[in-house]
Protein backbone atom coordinates (compact mmCIF):
# COMPACT_ATOMS: atom_id res chain seq x y z
CA UNK A 1 0.00 0.00 0.00
CA UNK A 2 1.13 3.61 -0.62
CA UNK A 3 0.00 7.00 0.08
CA UNK A 4 -1.53 9.23 -3.13
CA UNK A 5 1.44 10.60 -4.57
CA UNK A 6 1.14 13.92 -7.21
CA UNK A 7 3.73 14.38 -9.62
CA UNK A 8 3.23 17.94 -11.80
CA UNK A 9 3.99 17.36 -15.04
CA UNK A 10 3.51 21.21 -16.70
CA UNK A 11 2.29 24.47 -15.54
CA UNK A 12 0.87 27.17 -17.96
CA UNK A 13 2.85 30.19 -18.54
CA UNK A 14 0.36 32.45 -18.67
CA UNK A 15 -2.13 31.61 -15.92
CA UNK A 16 -1.68 29.20 -12.52
CA UNK A 17 -3.08 25.99 -14.74
CA UNK A 18 -1.43 22.99 -14.12
CA UNK A 19 -1.21 19.17 -15.74
CA UNK A 20 -0.53 16.64 -13.64
CA UNK A 21 -0.56 13.03 -12.46
CA UNK A 22 -2.18 11.42 -9.10
CA UNK A 23 -1.02 7.81 -7.89
CA UNK A 24 -3.36 5.77 -6.07
CA UNK A 25 -3.28 2.09 -5.11
CA UNK A 26 -6.46 2.01 -7.33
CA UNK A 27 -4.91 3.55 -10.77
CA UNK A 28 -3.53 6.99 -11.58
CA UNK A 29 -5.41 9.86 -12.28
CA UNK A 30 -4.81 12.80 -15.15
CA UNK A 31 -5.15 16.19 -13.76
CA UNK A 32 -7.21 18.58 -14.18
CA UNK A 33 -9.96 15.80 -13.58
CA UNK A 34 -13.81 16.39 -13.18
CA UNK A 35 -14.98 13.30 -10.96
CA UNK A 36 -19.08 12.23 -11.60
CA UNK A 37 -20.81 12.14 -8.62
CA UNK A 38 -21.80 9.03 -7.59
CA UNK A 39 -23.89 9.54 -4.28
CA UNK A 40 -25.59 6.34 -2.70
CA UNK A 41 -23.25 4.22 -4.64
CA UNK A 42 -24.62 5.24 -8.21
CA UNK A 43 -24.05 7.72 -10.74
CA UNK A 44 -27.91 8.47 -11.25
CA UNK A 45 -29.29 6.73 -14.59
CA UNK A 46 -25.61 5.36 -15.53
CA UNK A 47 -23.78 2.01 -14.79
CA UNK A 48 -20.38 1.77 -13.85
CA UNK A 49 -19.32 0.17 -17.47
CA UNK A 50 -20.60 3.40 -19.50
CA UNK A 51 -18.77 5.23 -16.62
CA UNK A 52 -15.46 3.87 -17.57
CA UNK A 53 -16.25 3.01 -21.12
CA UNK A 54 -18.39 5.33 -22.74
CA UNK A 55 -16.97 8.86 -19.87
CA UNK A 56 -13.83 8.04 -19.36
CA UNK A 57 -14.22 8.42 -15.73
CA UNK A 58 -11.06 7.99 -13.53
CA UNK A 59 -12.19 8.61 -9.86
CA UNK A 60 -15.83 9.40 -8.75
CA UNK A 61 -17.83 10.37 -5.76
CA UNK A 62 -19.52 8.08 -2.55
CA UNK A 63 -21.69 10.06 -0.14
CA UNK A 64 -20.49 9.38 3.67
CA UNK A 65 -24.19 10.72 5.11
CA UNK A 66 -26.40 8.58 2.32
CA UNK A 67 -24.25 5.63 2.09
CA UNK A 68 -24.06 5.97 6.30
CA UNK A 69 -28.34 5.41 6.40
CA UNK A 70 -28.51 3.24 3.15
CA UNK A 71 -27.16 0.52 2.60
CA UNK A 72 -25.09 0.78 6.03
CA UNK A 73 -22.06 0.62 7.10
CA UNK A 74 -22.44 -3.49 8.18
CA UNK A 75 -23.56 -4.27 4.36
CA UNK A 76 -20.74 -2.11 2.69
CA UNK A 77 -18.17 -3.67 5.38
CA UNK A 78 -19.42 -7.06 4.51
CA UNK A 79 -19.10 -6.72 0.70
CA UNK A 80 -15.72 -5.41 1.21
CA UNK A 81 -16.20 -1.82 0.79
CA UNK A 82 -17.81 0.34 -1.48
CA UNK A 83 -15.50 -0.73 -4.49
CA UNK A 84 -15.96 -4.36 -4.55
CA UNK A 85 -20.02 -3.89 -3.60
CA UNK A 86 -20.77 -1.45 -6.88
CA UNK A 87 -18.34 -3.15 -9.23
CA UNK A 88 -16.08 -0.21 -9.24
CA UNK A 89 -12.26 -0.74 -9.88
CA UNK A 90 -10.78 2.90 -10.11
CA UNK A 91 -10.79 5.54 -7.61
CA UNK A 92 -13.39 6.62 -5.10
CA UNK A 93 -13.58 10.27 -3.18
CA UNK A 94 -15.83 10.30 -0.32
CA UNK A 95 -17.15 13.35 0.92
CA UNK A 96 -17.53 14.00 4.55
CA UNK A 97 -21.22 14.45 4.89
CA UNK A 98 -20.08 18.45 6.07
CA UNK A 99 -22.46 19.73 3.42
CA UNK A 100 -25.32 17.33 4.14
CA UNK A 101 -25.16 18.75 7.27
CA UNK A 102 -24.93 22.34 5.59
CA UNK A 103 -28.02 21.28 3.54
CA UNK A 104 -29.80 20.33 6.86
CA UNK A 105 -30.06 23.32 8.57
CA UNK A 106 -33.58 22.94 9.98
CA UNK A 107 -32.98 19.39 11.21
CA UNK A 108 -29.26 19.65 12.68
CA UNK A 109 -27.66 20.96 15.52
CA UNK A 110 -24.51 21.63 16.19
CA UNK A 111 -21.95 21.33 19.17
CA UNK A 112 -17.88 21.49 19.83
CA UNK A 113 -18.51 17.55 20.15
CA UNK A 114 -20.69 17.08 16.36
CA UNK A 115 -23.18 17.39 14.40
CA UNK A 116 -26.74 15.72 15.52
CA UNK A 117 -29.54 15.55 13.07
CA UNK A 118 -32.32 13.44 11.85
CA UNK A 119 -32.50 11.11 9.09
CA UNK A 120 -33.93 12.56 6.30
CA UNK A 121 -35.10 8.37 5.45
CA UNK A 122 -37.05 8.02 9.15
CA UNK A 123 -36.29 10.53 11.22
CA UNK A 124 -33.72 8.35 13.13
CA UNK A 125 -31.54 10.87 14.86
CA UNK A 126 -27.61 10.28 14.29
CA UNK A 127 -24.28 11.92 15.92
CA UNK A 128 -21.35 12.69 13.71
CA UNK A 129 -18.34 13.14 15.30
CA UNK A 130 -14.82 13.99 13.48
CA UNK A 131 -13.79 10.36 15.09
CA UNK A 132 -17.08 8.88 13.66
CA UNK A 133 -16.97 10.58 10.59
CA UNK A 134 -13.33 8.85 9.92
CA UNK A 135 -14.47 5.25 10.91
CA UNK A 136 -17.49 5.45 8.77
CA UNK A 137 -15.25 6.30 5.74
CA UNK A 138 -12.69 3.99 6.25
CA UNK A 139 -15.55 1.13 6.44
CA UNK A 140 -17.07 2.86 3.26
CA UNK A 141 -13.43 2.34 1.14
CA UNK A 142 -12.61 6.03 -0.71
CA UNK A 143 -8.84 5.77 -1.44
CA UNK A 144 -9.53 10.05 -0.97
CA UNK A 145 -11.56 10.22 2.52
CA UNK A 146 -12.60 13.89 3.41
CA UNK A 147 -12.03 15.80 6.71
CA UNK A 148 -15.59 16.54 8.78
CA UNK A 149 -16.39 20.35 8.77
CA UNK A 150 -19.13 22.82 8.92
CA UNK A 151 -19.95 24.70 5.26
CA UNK A 152 -21.01 28.40 6.66
CA UNK A 153 -23.83 29.72 4.25
CA UNK A 154 -23.56 32.70 1.95
CA UNK A 155 -23.88 35.17 2.96
CA UNK A 156 -22.57 34.92 6.84
CA UNK A 157 -21.50 37.47 8.98
CA UNK A 158 -17.87 37.63 9.96
CA UNK A 159 -18.22 36.18 13.64
CA UNK A 160 -20.21 33.16 12.46
CA UNK A 161 -17.66 32.95 9.61
CA UNK A 162 -14.55 32.81 12.36
CA UNK A 163 -16.60 30.67 14.91
CA UNK A 164 -17.49 28.11 11.97
CA UNK A 165 -13.84 28.02 10.74
CA UNK A 166 -12.08 27.36 13.95
CA UNK A 167 -14.81 25.06 14.80
CA UNK A 168 -13.64 22.98 11.58
CA UNK A 169 -9.94 23.62 12.32
CA UNK A 170 -10.58 21.70 15.66
CA UNK A 171 -12.10 19.00 14.63
CA UNK A 172 -10.09 18.13 11.48
CA UNK A 173 -7.06 18.19 14.12
CA UNK A 174 -9.85 15.39 15.52
CA UNK A 175 -9.91 13.77 11.98
CA UNK A 176 -6.56 13.16 12.06
CA UNK A 177 -5.82 12.06 15.15
CA UNK A 178 -8.26 9.51 14.46
CA UNK A 179 -6.94 8.40 10.83
CA UNK A 180 -3.57 8.10 12.15
CA UNK A 181 -5.04 6.09 15.02
CA UNK A 182 -6.63 3.59 12.64
CA UNK A 183 -5.59 1.74 9.85
CA UNK A 184 -6.31 1.18 6.57
CA UNK A 185 -9.24 -1.39 5.33
CA UNK A 186 -9.72 -3.23 2.75
CA UNK A 187 -5.50 -4.28 1.57
CA UNK A 188 -5.46 -0.27 -0.30
CA UNK A 189 -4.27 3.17 0.85
CA UNK A 190 -6.59 6.05 2.36
CA UNK A 191 -5.66 9.23 2.27
CA UNK A 192 -7.57 12.22 4.23
CA UNK A 193 -8.21 15.95 2.82
CA UNK A 194 -8.28 18.69 4.86
CA UNK A 195 -10.82 21.30 3.78
CA UNK A 196 -10.17 25.17 3.71
CA UNK A 197 -12.69 27.31 5.27
CA UNK A 198 -13.38 30.94 5.93
CA UNK A 199 -16.44 31.82 4.21
CA UNK A 200 -15.67 35.23 1.57
CA UNK A 201 -13.28 37.13 3.96
CA UNK A 202 -9.92 37.11 3.15
CA UNK A 203 -8.00 36.84 6.56
CA UNK A 204 -10.49 33.81 7.33
CA UNK A 205 -9.31 32.16 4.23
CA UNK A 206 -5.69 33.16 4.07
CA UNK A 207 -6.10 31.53 7.77
CA UNK A 208 -7.88 28.56 6.91
CA UNK A 209 -5.54 27.91 3.65
CA UNK A 210 -2.67 28.28 6.26
CA UNK A 211 -3.43 26.51 8.55
CA UNK A 212 -4.86 23.18 6.08
CA UNK A 213 -1.09 23.28 4.51
CA UNK A 214 0.55 23.20 7.46
CA UNK A 215 -1.14 19.64 8.25
CA UNK A 216 1.03 17.90 5.77
CA UNK A 217 -1.68 16.03 3.89
CA UNK A 218 -1.26 14.11 0.58
CA UNK A 219 -4.05 16.45 -0.85
CA UNK A 220 -6.33 19.46 -0.34
CA UNK A 221 -9.51 20.80 -0.53
CA UNK A 222 -11.56 24.23 -1.12
CA UNK A 223 -14.95 24.28 0.53
CA UNK A 224 -17.57 26.59 0.99
CA UNK A 225 -17.63 28.19 -2.15
CA UNK A 226 -19.98 28.04 -4.83
CA UNK A 227 -23.36 28.06 -2.34
CA UNK A 228 -24.75 31.19 -3.94
CA UNK A 229 -22.02 33.74 -3.83
CA UNK A 230 -21.26 35.77 -6.40
CA UNK A 231 -19.21 33.95 -9.36
CA UNK A 232 -16.73 36.38 -9.43
CA UNK A 233 -16.16 36.13 -5.69
CA UNK A 234 -16.18 32.69 -5.96
CA UNK A 235 -12.77 32.88 -8.25
CA UNK A 236 -11.26 35.82 -6.09
CA UNK A 237 -11.36 32.93 -3.28
CA UNK A 238 -9.95 30.19 -5.27
CA UNK A 239 -6.94 32.03 -6.44
CA UNK A 240 -6.86 33.19 -3.05
CA UNK A 241 -6.34 29.49 -1.63
CA UNK A 242 -4.33 28.56 -4.24
CA UNK A 243 -1.63 30.84 -3.62
CA UNK A 244 -1.32 29.52 -0.07
CA UNK A 245 -1.88 25.84 -0.60
CA UNK A 246 1.40 23.93 -1.50
CA UNK A 247 1.67 23.45 -5.14
CA UNK A 248 3.34 19.86 -4.69
CA UNK A 249 -0.20 18.27 -3.96
CA UNK A 250 -3.48 18.10 -5.95
CA UNK A 251 -5.95 20.88 -4.95
CA UNK A 252 -9.32 20.12 -4.81
CA UNK A 253 -12.68 22.43 -5.48
CA UNK A 254 -15.33 21.47 -4.38
CA UNK A 255 -18.96 20.97 -5.70
CA UNK A 256 -17.68 23.63 -9.06
CA UNK A 257 -19.49 23.72 -11.20
CA UNK A 258 -20.42 25.08 -15.01
CA UNK A 259 -17.81 24.03 -17.67
CA UNK A 260 -16.81 27.41 -18.05
CA UNK A 261 -16.60 27.46 -13.67
CA UNK A 262 -14.49 24.61 -14.25
CA UNK A 263 -11.66 26.43 -17.30
CA UNK A 264 -11.75 29.53 -15.07
CA UNK A 265 -11.11 27.81 -11.76
CA UNK A 266 -8.07 25.26 -13.91
CA UNK A 267 -6.25 28.77 -14.85
CA UNK A 268 -6.38 29.59 -11.15
CA UNK A 269 -4.95 26.10 -10.30
CA UNK A 270 -7.55 23.52 -9.32
CA UNK A 271 -6.74 20.69 -10.24
CA UNK A 272 -9.64 18.39 -9.33
CA UNK A 273 -13.71 18.86 -9.03
CA UNK A 274 -17.36 17.50 -8.57
CA UNK A 275 -20.41 18.90 -9.29
CA UNK A 276 -23.83 17.32 -9.43
CA UNK A 277 -24.51 19.66 -12.65
CA UNK A 278 -23.97 17.59 -15.29
CA UNK A 279 -26.46 14.31 -14.18
CA UNK A 280 -28.84 16.63 -12.94
CA UNK A 281 -29.22 19.36 -15.76
CA UNK A 282 -29.49 16.43 -18.08
CA UNK A 283 -32.45 14.73 -16.58
CA UNK A 284 -34.03 18.14 -16.77
CA UNK A 285 -33.28 18.50 -20.27
CA UNK A 286 -30.14 20.60 -20.60
CA UNK A 287 -27.31 19.53 -22.54
CA UNK A 288 -23.79 20.90 -22.59
CA UNK A 289 -22.10 20.92 -25.37
CA UNK A 290 -18.87 21.46 -27.31
CA UNK A 291 -20.86 24.09 -29.71
CA UNK A 292 -23.16 25.59 -26.56
CA UNK A 293 -26.24 24.93 -23.82
CA UNK A 294 -29.23 23.42 -25.72
CA UNK A 295 -32.52 23.26 -23.89
CA UNK A 296 -33.53 19.47 -25.69
CA UNK A 297 -37.08 20.48 -24.48
CA UNK A 298 -37.19 23.47 -26.80
CA UNK A 299 -39.60 22.66 -30.75
CA UNK A 300 -37.02 23.81 -32.40
CA UNK A 301 -34.98 20.32 -31.57
CA UNK A 302 -38.14 18.23 -32.56
CA UNK A 303 -37.06 17.12 -35.82
CA UNK A 304 -32.84 17.65 -35.74
CA UNK A 305 -31.89 14.71 -37.09
CA UNK A 306 -28.32 15.73 -36.33
CA UNK A 307 -25.56 14.18 -33.50
CA UNK A 308 -26.29 15.40 -29.94
CA UNK A 309 -22.29 16.18 -30.05
CA UNK A 310 -20.07 14.95 -32.58
CA UNK A 311 -16.73 17.04 -31.31
CA UNK A 312 -16.43 14.86 -27.94
CA UNK A 313 -15.72 11.50 -29.05
CA UNK A 314 -18.70 9.64 -26.67
CA UNK A 315 -20.22 7.08 -28.67
CA UNK A 316 -23.58 8.01 -27.63
CA UNK A 317 -23.34 11.70 -28.21
CA UNK A 318 -22.60 10.82 -31.29
CA UNK A 319 -25.14 7.98 -32.12
CA UNK A 320 -28.58 9.51 -30.96
CA UNK A 321 -29.81 12.18 -32.43
CA UNK A 322 -31.13 15.44 -31.06
CA UNK A 323 -34.39 15.06 -32.32
CA UNK A 324 -34.07 10.98 -30.28
CA UNK A 325 -33.03 12.28 -27.16
CA UNK A 326 -35.96 15.17 -26.82
CA UNK A 327 -38.81 12.69 -27.93
CA UNK A 328 -37.51 10.17 -24.95
CA UNK A 329 -37.58 13.07 -22.28
CA UNK A 330 -40.86 14.41 -23.60
CA UNK A 331 -41.92 10.71 -23.23
CA UNK A 332 -39.93 10.15 -19.41
CA UNK A 333 -38.36 7.27 -21.19
CA UNK A 334 -35.45 6.21 -18.86
CA UNK A 335 -33.09 6.15 -21.56
CA UNK A 336 -33.68 9.63 -22.07
CA UNK A 337 -32.17 10.36 -18.72
CA UNK A 338 -29.09 7.80 -19.17
CA UNK A 339 -28.46 9.14 -22.72
CA UNK A 340 -28.67 13.16 -21.35
CA UNK A 341 -26.50 12.01 -18.39
CA UNK A 342 -24.50 10.04 -19.97
CA UNK A 343 -23.28 12.62 -22.95
CA UNK A 344 -23.12 15.79 -20.17
CA UNK A 345 -20.28 13.46 -17.71
CA UNK A 346 -18.66 12.87 -21.45
CA UNK A 347 -18.66 16.38 -22.63
CA UNK A 348 -17.22 17.39 -18.71
CA UNK A 349 -14.37 14.44 -19.06
CA UNK A 350 -13.62 15.77 -22.60
CA UNK A 351 -13.42 19.24 -21.15
CA UNK A 352 -10.83 18.84 -18.99
CA UNK A 353 -9.21 16.18 -21.33
CA UNK A 354 -8.91 19.20 -23.62
CA UNK A 355 -7.46 21.32 -20.80
CA UNK A 356 -5.09 18.96 -20.19
CA UNK A 357 -3.82 18.52 -23.45
CA UNK A 358 -3.50 22.28 -24.13
CA UNK A 359 -2.00 23.28 -20.71
CA UNK A 360 0.74 20.64 -22.22
CA UNK A 361 0.90 21.99 -25.21
CA UNK A 362 1.48 25.26 -23.58
CA UNK A 363 -1.82 27.27 -25.24
CA UNK A 364 -4.11 26.86 -22.55
CA UNK A 365 -5.17 30.78 -21.90
CA UNK A 366 -5.44 31.22 -25.33
CA UNK A 367 -7.84 28.21 -26.11
CA UNK A 368 -10.00 29.17 -22.79
CA UNK A 369 -10.45 32.59 -24.01
CA UNK A 370 -11.61 31.21 -27.49
CA UNK A 371 -13.65 28.25 -26.46
CA UNK A 372 -15.60 29.76 -22.99
CA UNK A 373 -17.43 32.24 -25.03
CA UNK A 374 -18.82 29.50 -27.34
CA UNK A 375 -19.96 26.95 -24.36
CA UNK A 376 -22.09 29.91 -22.73
CA UNK A 377 -23.76 30.59 -26.20
CA UNK A 378 -27.67 29.17 -26.24
CA UNK A 379 -28.21 27.08 -28.76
Amino acid sequence: MAALQFSLQHTDNHSHARAGKIMTDHGEILTPIFMPVGTAGSVKAVTQQQLSRDIGARIILGNTYHLYLRPGLDVLEAAGGLHQFMGWDAPILTDSGGYQVFSLSGNRKLTEEGALFQSHIDGSKHLFTPEKVMDIQRTIGGDIIMAFDECPPYPSEYKYARESMELTHRWLNRCFDRFRDTPDKYGYSQNLFPIVQGSTYTDLRKASAEFVASTGATGHAIGGLSVGEPTEMMYEFTGLCCSILPPDKPRYLMGVGTPWNILESIALGVDMFDCVMPTRNGRNAMLFTSNGVINIDNKKWEKDFSPIDEGIGCEASNYYSKAYLRHLLKSKEYLGLTIASVHNLAFYLWLVGEARKHILEGDFSSWKEGIVPRLQQRL
